[in-house]
């Protein structure tokens, strides 16, 4: 079975950057939708960004857009998520997604998915 590892999270000020990674154990040439969703106790996983491997187009909610960036390395079987202008709502544990569809949901949706990562801790301080 697919496993996605995310790392990258750590501790940052207000202001800052980081990039998150995460790494599929396998690689299969099927349309897929990856994402990057977040959660804070308590709450239901948002989404954050989508990417569609056959175009590579991607998406964003507003809460994140103009700031967060999510690509993909095909050779490293790799996804990204850059933020940027990092702010202390965006404190959460992240996860990284995947799912053999022939789309990406909008809005983004956690039940679309049926891989996920363990999580990898954000934590923005002001």
């Amino acid at each position: 079975r697919l496993q996605l590892v995310e790392s990258g999270g750590r501790s940052v000020q207000a202001g800052g950057s980081l990039r998150l990674s995460c790494v599929a154990s396998e690689y299969k040439y099927y349309s897929r939708c990856m994402g990057w969703f977040r959660q804070v106790p308590g709450k239901g996983r948002e989404g954050v960004a989508t990417f569609y491997s056959d175009d590579s187009s991607t998406y964003y909610p507003d809460s994140v857009k103009g700031r967060f960036t999510i690509s993909h390395d095909n050779a490293k079987n790799t996804l990204y998520l850059q933020m940027n202008s990092l702010k202390p709502e965006d404190t959460a544990m992240y996860y990284c997604a995947l799912d053999y569809r022939l789309r990406c949901p909008k809005p983004i949706t956690a039940g679309f998915f049926d891989y996920w990562g363990q999580g990898t801790q954000v934590t923005v301080s002001s």
